[in-house]
């Protein structure tokens, strides 16, 4: 079953070598894994084709398939350092996975295992999004917090004096005058196959937001962990 006539490829990445939280894949948010939650929220939508999990881990491999995701193919060693680009992951996953399954995707989507707060209905309207805008890409994206914006934002020279990061700074003590600004929070990328094969971008100038308005967490370390487990427990069950 396709979306609109279009055939769409789930990927969710998960390499193995993570530093922040070591085995961070595989850490627990309400006794699920973080890579079982992104699969059973992507086998929840009949609509997606495949859903693949791209790792060079054999315990993560296992896992993913213990909650659906297929997994035809180990990611190259090359492709699993921290040092890796996203799109050239994608990229490789998407072409291994047509290879394997003998056919061809119109899009894509990627799950983040480390923004495990998604629901279904934020995968569809991210595919909406992309399908009615006419855009080659769309992506879920948080408002920052006023206090964390480029006005708000300090700096240290090397004499420990402060100084401002945005120019306009000192015009800007008052929260409610600082514009808005947003950052990627991991829920979900969606791209058209020329996109990604042909000029290996994600999100380039032509990507069309989908803004995430409730809570959401992108796992980097144990504080952020904490934080997730807290909301799953509280909005998520």
């Amino acid at each position: 079953m396709s979306c609109r006539g279009f055939k769409i490829l789930a990927i969710i990445p998960a390499r193995g070598g993570s530093k922040g939280i070591p085995r961070k894949n595989l850490r627990t948010l309400g006794g699920v894994s973080l890579v079982g939650h992104a699969a059973k929220t992507a086998l929840a939508l009949e609509w997606i084709d495949r859903t693949i999990l791209s790792t060079d881990d054999d315990e993560i491999a296992a896992e993913g398939q213990k909650y659906g995701a297929a997994v035809p193919f180990r990611r190259p060693v090359e492709l699993a350092s921290d040092q890796a680009r996203s799109s050239d992951m994608w990229k490789h996953a998407w072409l291994a996975s047509e290879d394997h399954f003998n056919e061809t995707y119109d899009i894509s989507i990627l799950l983040e295992p480390t923004s495990p707060l998604r629901r279904p209905e934020d995968i569809l309207t991210t595919v909406d999004t992309l399908i009615e805008s006419g855009c080659d890409a769309a992506a879920t994206f948080s408002r920052a917090p006023a206090h964390f914006t480029p006005h708000k934002c300090l700096t240290l020279d090397e004499n420990g004096i402060i100084g401002f990061y945005h120019e306009h700074g000192r015009q800007f003590s008052i929260r409610q005058k600082i514009p808005h600004y947003y950052y990627r929070n991991g829920i979900c990328y969606a791209v058209k196959r020329h996109t990604l094969l042909e000029k290996e971008m994600i999100i380039e100038e032509n990507c069309k937001a989908v803004i995430i308005e409730r809570p959401v967490v992108n796992i980097d370390d144990l504080d952020e962990l904490a934080y997730a487990e807290f909301l799953f427990q509280k909005d998520y069950r």
